[in-house]
């Protein structure tokens, strides 16, 4: 079986004033792309059944909408590699399911109408997808097989882009072709921050999936919570049951969506939320060390700018923090310039700097600059790692140089490019299980930092990923939806459309 590989993953928010291009992307081909999975390699038990076809994929870290000449950049490429790869028996389609493109209202229909007219009716199309990503019918209509993750924070990402891969190995070798597919929308919008599968009622509904899929005549089971930073009418939660009985299927999917329905009042954030200043006080009162912050609403990873300062203002207000009494480290500020100006100054320098804002400038006071007079307590060079730094450390992987700089007990690690600080490793050499408090531009912990967390809180501050939907202002969802709608809302049909 000739099989290829490609696609195009990212999760773009529509309130987020940053702009995702080009050089956001990390594009790979050939065998570099054969490299980012297990079960393409020579020694997978599938390397006698499959050869498969490296095409293309990119991939960024959330942001802001897509710029439209990126996209059709990197569609043209992938579309012109299908028409070049030979024949083919099938595709994996290694996609996220929120991207959100300049000019388009669907960006996911559109690439996959042209990747489908370049594959052919014939060869099946199998697409690994993120859970919070968003299934409209024109887009499922395209696919054969599609699937989602079932963790939320996703620890089986690769898993998902495995179980798409295999799926569809096995659907070609049965010579069973195309199966049914039965896809309904739940009119729920909810952010992840509320969904996680730590919780239930997330736990339970996704913990079953794995169950309808052993069914005899299912093939997949999947549900979508949605994407609830962009602005579209296909902005919802989904499900789709895969499945050679098309009954069975029909049953599953209606079963599963009137669950979720159901559930709606029931999902709550994945820990205590507060504003920023009564998370600030709590965590400076309390014995844990270190207690991590989430400064939610400008989460990079979720499609925040990443570039707000609205949180270092805040710690700087509060007399402990200021003074040196308690300590804090947050990171990472997105701020070429002010990382510029560090570097110039060097190491213990006295430094007055602009901080933040830059991209966000003009969207509201919470994206004024802040004006941080500190010291320079740590520079990181990619291209020069410091002793003793660790293989593989993200930080000196391409995310581009960072500066700590510290004011009383407030350490604000600033960045030259938009970065996470998921992993210990993230941090590159400070240490954040030094400091009382660690406040990170994240929604729910991934595992690390879970783990790392003596006690932590969800702030719900303002910003790009706001996690107050009700105050961003969406007016192009197809209404009425959950929770923009309640009172009064009647039970909406939830009957799956068989595709």
């Amino acid at each position: 079986m000739r099989i290829a590989i490609g696609g195009m993953a990212i999760e773009s928010s529509q309130f987020c004033p940053h702009r995702s291009t080009y050089d956001d992307f990390r594009v790979t081909r050939g065998a570099a792309l054969l490299d980012r999975y297990t079960w393409t390699r020579p020694d997978s038990d599938l390397a006698d059944q499959v050869e498969w076809v490296p095409l293309v994929h990119a991939v960024a870290l959330p942001g802001g909408p897509v710029e439209r000449e990126t996209y059709d950049r990197i569609k043209s490429e992938l579309i012109t590699r299908i028409r070049e790869a030979g024949p083919l028996d099938g595709m994996v389609y290694d996609i996220h399911g929120a991207m959100s493109v300049v000019g388009l209202d669907d960006a996911e229909a559109d690439l996959t109408d042209a990747v489908r007219d370049a594959l052919g009716p014939d060869v099946l199309l199998s697409a690994a997808m993120d859970l919070h990503g968003n299934v409209s019918r024109r887009f499922a209509d395209r696919l054969d097989l599609l699937t989602a993750h079932r963790l939320a924070p996703h620890e089986d990402a690769w898993e998902t882009r495995e179980r798409a891969a295999r799926k569809l190995v096995g659907r070609l070798a049965s010579g069973k072709g195309r199966p049914y597919r039965a896809w309904v929308q739940v009119p729920v919008l909810l952010p992840g921050e509320k969904t996680s599968t730590r919780l239930e009622p997330a736990k339970s509904l996704y913990g079953r999936l794995a169950s309808v899929e052993a069914l005899d005549g299912i093939v997949d089971a999947a549900v979508w919570v949605g994407y609830a930073w962009a602005d579209e009418a296909r902005c919802r939660a989904a499900v789709v049951v895969t499945g050679d009985d098309p009954d069975l299927a029909l049953e599953q999917a209606r079963g599963l969506a009137q669950e979720y329905w159901d559930a709606r009042r029931d999902f709550v954030f994945v820990g205590p939320t507060g504003d920023a200043d009564t998370c600030i006080a709590h965590a400076v009162a309390s014995p844990a060390r270190p207690f991590l912050i989430s400064d939610s609403g400008d989460n990079p990873t979720a499609g925040g700018a990443g570039d707000l300062a609205y949180m270092l203002r805040r710690l700087l207000t509060h007399d402990d923090l200021a003074s040196g009494r308690v300590t804090a480290l947050h990171p990472g500020i997105t701020d070429p310039a002010a990382v510029a100006a560090c570097f110039d100054a060097g190491l213990g320098a006295q430094v007055t700097l602009k901080v933040g804002g830059h991209v966000s400038a003009g969207t509201g006071p919470h994206a004024e600059p802040y004006e941080l007079t500190g010291t320079v307590t740590a520079l990181e060079d990619p291209a020069t790692p410091a002793a003793g730094a660790p293989r593989g450390n993200p930080a000196y992987d391409g995310g581009g140089r960072t500066a700590a700089v510290t004011r009383g007990g407030v350490t604000a690690v600033l960045t030259e490019r938009r970065k996470p600080f998921h992993t210990r490793a993230d941090f590159g050499t400070l240490d954040p299980t030094t400091y009382d408090l660690v406040v990170v531009k994240i929604g729910y912990l991934e595992p690390e930092l879970h783990t790392m967390a003596a006690d932590w809180l969800l702030a719900l501050t303002p910003g790009g990923v706001d996690q107050d939907l009700l105050r961003l202002g969406h007016h192009r969802v197809a209404r009425p939806l959950y929770p923009f709608d309640d009172a009064g809302f009647e039970d909406p049909d939830l009957t799956p459309v068989l595709l």
